[in-house]
């Protein structure tokens, strides 16, 4: 369906966004996007080059009669989220995103689309391979790693940008202009337990979670939606208080930014318990997906009897384990007191794993109160750290401080009511985006973000709309067309 998707309007973006698309680039393993990225500018016979961490910055001439302008940098991130349906055959380290078109939306088969943030690093290829867009002097700025640790962001060193103004094409709402965002910090428990054969008096089964509709950890945290890891935990912990179930493995979630759609888990009980075992755990699967009805309709818990494993989590380390996981605190913390509707600060439990004698718990935390984001790694760290896990608190990164006497995001708004006849929202998100780490580098350095609708971030439902993209590509040419004089 690339095909299909290279005829939508403007060619220009759909073209570039389906040439990055063939492309695999997950985060952390970026080298062959960071090539294609240098092919590009130095066909164009610009300025190209790669920093010391792997960030890709271009820069373009101005246009004629726009050299007087100040410089824009156009920034947008490389790597993207990898989620696949637990059914969908898919190599992301080999193959490129299978995109269809469902009416008014670009999708994929099965797969995170890449449109977050594929379209607006496909925006800035489109401005500069054009020859007929008028822009002032140009910076592209395309940084790896933004999804697992914002690692680009953090090593970008100082002086090697010019820009006086940056535009991030990050945000995925096309009536929103972004001007601040949350930080974040990961919050990594594990510890060691030892194995217990497993009584041969016991029957084993496998309990599978899943058909949520997992999402991005920061956009979609307030909706309420399911998350697998804490949904498995209700179970595993009903099962263990009242039969004396027992775990044999868990692996729950993946990445630290997606809401966990997914989760499986091997557990025991008793052979002389196991009808009751199931019946009970049935009627509270029902409960809880008569809980999740309205927002998780897809909500699917299997038990099926398998094979009994050799060996079980000791007891005592499984009851703190599972007494844990529910203490952790999962979703919103605390709304803004300042901004109507802004999460301020929440945690999503991400990942579960526990298998061969190892636990590990990955959490990402949230917060645009720098105050805050630490108290709720403390909160986390106290629940764990009761059951005797190790935590470990890294990854920290700042968030963006809202500047209301912006200058260009004066222009920028203005512009949006001029060109729509209605006023943009201006507003904070509880996303982690880049330019508050770039703006410790570049303190002066006046920012906004905005981008394309696209619903479904890090998830395999991600899909982006057709017209959405036509209008953000409009505003950003306006945009640059009206950059004030140096």
């Amino acid at each position: 369906m690339s095909k299909e998707v290279r005829s939508l309007e403007p060619k220009i973006v759909w073209n570039h966004f389906a040439d990055l698309n063939a492309v695999p680039r997950p985060s952390k393993k970026e080298e062959r996007v960071i090539q294609f990225m240098v092919d590009f500018g130095k066909h164009l016979n610009l300025e190209t080059f790669v920093d010391k961490v792997g960030n890709v910055i271009i820069k373009k001439p101005a246009t004629k009669g726009l050299e007087n302008r100040k410089t824009v940098v156009l920034q947008g991130h490389l790597d993207m989220v990898h989620q696949k349906n637990s059914d969908t055959v898919f190599d992301f380290d080999k193959e490129g995103i299978k995109m269809l078109i469902d009416g008014d939306w670009v999708t994929a088969h099965g797969t995170t689309l890449g449109a977050d943030n594929g379209l607006g690093v496909a925006a800035i290829m489109a401005i500069f391979s054009s020859d007929d867009i008028e822009h002032p002097n140009l910076e592209a700025l395309f940084t790896i790693d933004e999804e697992t640790g914002m690692t680009g962001a953090m090593g970008l060193e100082g002086g090697i940008l010019e820009g006086e103004i940056l535009l991030n094409l990050d945000t995925e709402e096309d009536d929103e202009i972004g001007m601040g965002c949350a930080g974040g910090i990961d919050v990594t428990a594990t510890r060691t337990y030892k194995e217990e054969e497993t009584s041969k008096y016991s029957t084993a089964f496998s309990i599978t979670v899943k058909g949520l509709n997992g999402g991005h950890s920061g956009m979609d945290i307030h909706k309420g939606l399911g998350n697998a890891n804490k949904i498995m935990n209700r179970l595993l912990f009903d099962g263990f208080t009242n039969f004396g179930l027992r775990i044999s493995e868990i692996n729950g979630g993946s990445l630290r930014n997606a809401i966990p759609r997914e989760s499986t888990a091997l557990i025991t009980v008793d052979k002389i318990s196991k009808e009751a075992f199931v019946l009970e755990t049935n009627l509270l699967i029902n409960n809880i997906k008569e809980e999740f009805l309205t927002l998780e309709p897809n909500l699917t818990v299997d038990i099926q009897k398998v094979a009994l494993p050799v060996k079980v989590m000791e007891i005592g380390v499984q009851e703190g384990f599972l007494k844990s996981i529910y203490a952790a605190i999962n979703g919103v913390y605390r709304m803004s007191p300042d901004i109507k509707d802004l999460v301020e600060t929440s945690n999503n439990i991400a990942r579960v794993i526990v298998k061969d004698g190892q636990i590990k718990v990955g959490c990402l935390t949230r917060s645009s109160s720098e105050s805050n984001k630490l108290d709720l790694a403390n909160s986390l760290k106290s629940a764990f750290e009761l059951s005797g896990f190790d935590v470990d608190l890294s990854g920290e990164y700042p968030g963006w401080q809202p500047n209301v006497n912006s200058a260009i995001l004066d222009i920028v708004s203005n512009l949006y009511e001029t060109l729509h006849g209605e006023k943009a929202h201006v507003a904070a998100c509880h996303a982690g985006l880049e330019c508050g780490i770039l703006g410790q580098n570049y303190p002066d350095m006046d920012m906004v973000s905005f981008g394309p609708t696209i619903t479904g971030a890090h998830s395999p439902d991600e899909r982006a709309s057709i017209s959405s993209t036509q209008k953000f590509w409009k505003f950003l040419v306006a945009i640059l067309k009206n950059i004030p004089k140096k």
